[in-house]
């Protein structure tokens, strides 16, 4: 009987524990992680919990934002490469079921929208609401550069990006704002020193670590994994246009120390000068980009945004640069029928093309085309009258946006080291007499053009 006994009361504790175990399975479960945010019910088709805690994220962000009427769209390049995989498909069925969750589960720390400032007035009851929900915010806020000028450093601050976290995940809002040359901008996410740098992997952000320049998207609204989010119209083209994105402001607080040392010419002659090369740069950068050509501020023209945020008054010209890989027979002809008669042309395609065209008055547009070497890039000059040929050698650099004259336009990213080639370690102090053929410090002689192809190379008009 003892012995019958003795199994009985060792089962009984046996299924007491078991059920125990079960109890706190489900607490923890049902219970605990959903109040710590750890983990969610799965999303349709999603494999695993950390999958759906990424859609579950986004669908209450989604949420949040939309109680608040502030229109948001995605621009995730993970997300936004594997939409653009189906977009036809997308964009014919935007109210369609989804099989599985297929985008918004994909193995992210961030998933990234974007809002136009001018659509929000950065009401704080959205943040009460977040938390609410169970969010944890950040805002980063830096100068508003839009209000810098050669008279006034304001130093005024403006948000320029948002984080919200809930459970594993969080969401990056990139705050955009529209530029005087009708673009959108995007500032840095540099941290204060008082802020949480383990809040989170801020170094895995795809948008932050430099300021951006954007066309305003076309949006489209579709549904993903279920949920409703506009998207860029063309991802693919939205894509290409971030990795190429990088924005470098003017210097003013530099231009201004310039000023102090050597005072602006204020003549009405150089105000009129100022006034044409600006209508002449916004002409040609219509002209060029209509054609898809990308273009670059070059020479004296990049000097002047370089050292003093403007055009060089006693330069006379506009000077662009082209590599040659993007030379296109349409460019004189388009030239052109914009009412810019064609002035010279030196070289060829295959050797130290330049051209040059007839502004408003004496002012001219010089083309330069660059050529691409193993260590190396350069750009050719010819002499008319004795047909020698010259070579400008430059660092090897890349493009990057800016504004200039109210216009949204490339320089080269390595301002520095391109402006030092061509003007040497003195480039900060004025040169008014200047010998194409002799001055520039990066000039090298490069032989002398056949006479049977003069008629070719040095074409005067």
């Amino acid at each position: 009987m003892q012995k019958i006994n003795r199994n009985v009361v060792l089962a009984l504790l046996s299924l007491t524990s078991l059920v125990f175990l079960l109890f706190q399975l489900c607490y923890y479960k049902f219970y605990l992680s959903q109040k710590n945010g750890a983990a969610f019910s799965k999303a349709r088709g999603s494999q695993s919990g950390q999958d759906s805690t990424r859609w579950h994220v986004v669908r209450k962000f989604l949420g949040l934002i939309s109680s608040h009427n502030i229109p948001v769209y995605l621009i995730d390049p993970l997300i936004l490469g594997l939409v653009d995989k189906d977009i036809e498909q997308i964009r014919s069925s935007p109210d369609g079921p989804s099989p599985e969750c297929k985008y918004f589960c994909a193995p992210r720390d961030f998933t990234t929208f974007a809002l136009l400032d001018k659509t929000w007035k950065h009401d704080v009851g959205l943040f009460r609401t977040a938390e609410k929900m169970g969010f944890q915010w950040l805002k980063i806020i830096n100068k508003d550069p839009r209000l810098d000028g050669m008279d006034d450093l304001s130093g005024m601050e403006i948000p320029l990006h948002y984080i919200f976290k809930l459970a594993s995940h969080a969401i990056h809002l990139v705050v955009f704002y529209e530029r005087s040359g009708n673009f959108l901008w995007h500032g840095p996410l540099r941290l204060k020193q008082h802020m949480d740098r383990k809040f989170v992997p801020f170094r895995k952000l795809h948008f932050g670590r430099y300021p951006g320049a954007y066309e305003k998207p076309e949006l489209l609204l579709v549904s993903i994994d279920d949920l409703k989010v506009q998207i860029p119209k063309n991802p693919s083209s939205f894509l290409e246009e971030m990795s190429h994105s990088r924005f470098l402001e003017c210097r003013y607080r530099e231009a201004r120390a310039f000023f102090q040392l050597y005072p602006d010419d204020a003549s009405l002659d150089a105000v009129e000068f100022r006034k044409k090369a600006k209508s002449l740069l916004h002409l040609a950068a219509l002209t060029l980009n209509n054609l898809g050509v990308k273009f670059w501020l070059s020479s004296g023209t990049c000097l002047g945004w370089f050292r003093q945020c403007n055009v060089i008054p006693h330069s006379k010209d506009v000077d662009l640069g082209i590599f040659i890989r993007d030379y296109k027979a349409d460019i004189i002809p388009a030239f052109q029928k914009a009412g810019l008669p064609l002035k010279h042309k030196f070289g060829k395609v295959e050797d130290s093309l330049e051209l040059s065209f007839q502004g408003e008055d004496d002012v001219k547009l010089d083309i330069f085309f660059f050529y691409e070497e193993d260590d190396h890039i350069w750009n050719g000059g010819t002499q008319a009258k004795s047909g020698k040929k010259f070579k400008y050698l430059f660092p090897k650099f890349t493009l990057c946006w800016t504004e200039f004259v109210e216009l949204k336009v490339h320089v080269p990213c390595e301002t520095l080291q391109y402006v030092e080639a061509n003007y040497g370690p003195e480039w900060k102090v004025p040169v008014k007499t200047w010998d194409w053929k002799s001055s520039p410090f990066n000039v090298q002689d490069n032989g002398i053009w056949p006479i049977d192809e003069w008629d070719n190379v040095i074409q005067i008009y």
